[in-house]
């Protein structure tokens, strides 16, 4: 009996489509970053590691890897609460307030950097009362974290704010009545049906200012072994015209954040069983949520 490819669909143009998808994917993603590892092989293993463990490198890393993973905690906290503040409560400028979380999706980098800058400068707005503090805003590890928190807010609030969205409030209801308080109705109802969206906004915003360069560049000071990111470390050595040296880096860049998305998926794949669904990038629902919230209250039966 022969196997067949694909299912049979109403829809014509299946071999086309999917074609044309894998030429795409291919000429915008697959090969670009193929060269990337082609070119880095261009290196012995001993000149690789050399560059990619370089004092310089690994504060770049150091500085890159841990301001984004500050920067994505605290947006993975304010997201939340966001998102709580827009889904359940109505006031007047909520839409307002609810565009103005996509502003740093449509606001060019470089402005941003500017802007960031310009107000956490030691005679900035909020630079001057952080100065007497004792804390520097910008030209500093901080200023980095700042920018870096200012690119990453809306991942999380855009992954979190449909399930919440879809989230009955009758299983909050139900929870209540059968005597649970407000930390065990969100420990045990609410918190299984946003978890896998919150963790894939927290990784989204973590890859997301890994990767960030323009409003990062400007209020960081750009200082080796002290404010400089690994994609300034990048554009430098380009500048250099060592392009072996930072493709090599940039492969370290690379199977990061591939790990990262393997690790995330993992963890939806592990937490599905629990709270499915969908969101604006691609997880949470309303289907996983009720599920979810009618498990959780059950268990607070017992």
């Amino acid at each position: 009996m022969a196997l067949t490819f694909k299912q049979r669909s109403i829809l014509p143009g299946f071999g086309l489509t999917l074609g044309f998808t894998i030429f795409y994917l291919s000429l915008i993603v697959l090969i670009p970053l193929s060269a990337t590892f082609l070119k880095a092989s261009s290196l012995s293993w001993a000149q690789f590691w050399h560059i990619v463990s370089s004092p310089r490198a690994v504060a770049s890393y150091r500085l890159s890897f841990g301001a984004s993973c500050i920067a994505a905690s605290i947006n993975l906290f304010f997201g939340l609460l966001a998102a709580w503040v827009l889904v359940r409560y109505k006031f007047p400028g909520r839409r307002l307030l609810d565009s103005m979380v996509d502003l740093p999706f449509a606001l060019p980098t470089a402005v941003a950097g500017i802007a960031l800058t310009t107000i956490y400068a030691s005679h900035g707005w909020i630079g001057q009362y952080l100065e007497r503090l004792g804390i520097k805003g910008a030209y500093s590890p901080f200023g980095v974290v700042i920018a870096l928190t200012f690119i990453g807010l809306p991942f999380v609030v855009r992954t979190v704010q449909p399930v919440l969205e879809d989230l009955d409030a009758d299983t909050e209801e139900a929870a209540a009545s059968l005597g649970a308080n407000r930390w065990q109705t969100f420990r045990r109802v609410i918190l299984p049906a946003i978890l896998p969206a919150a963790v894939t906004g927290f990784t989204m915003a973590f890859a997301r200012a890994v990767g960030e360069y323009g409003s990062v560049v400007f209020i960081s000071g750009n200082m080796p072994m002290r404010t400089e990111i690994t994609p300034l470390l990048i554009i430098t050595k380009l500048e250099q015209y060592d392009v072996a040296g930072a493709t090599a880096i940039a492969v370290v860049m690379l199977v990061v954040s591939f790990t990262l998305f393997v690790g995330d998926q993992s963890t939806a794949e592990v937490e599905q069983p629990t709270a499915q669904g969908g969101s604006f990038f691609g997880c949470g629902g309303s289907r996983g949520a009720h599920a979810s919230g009618r498990a959780a209250s059950g268990r607070l039966i017992h």
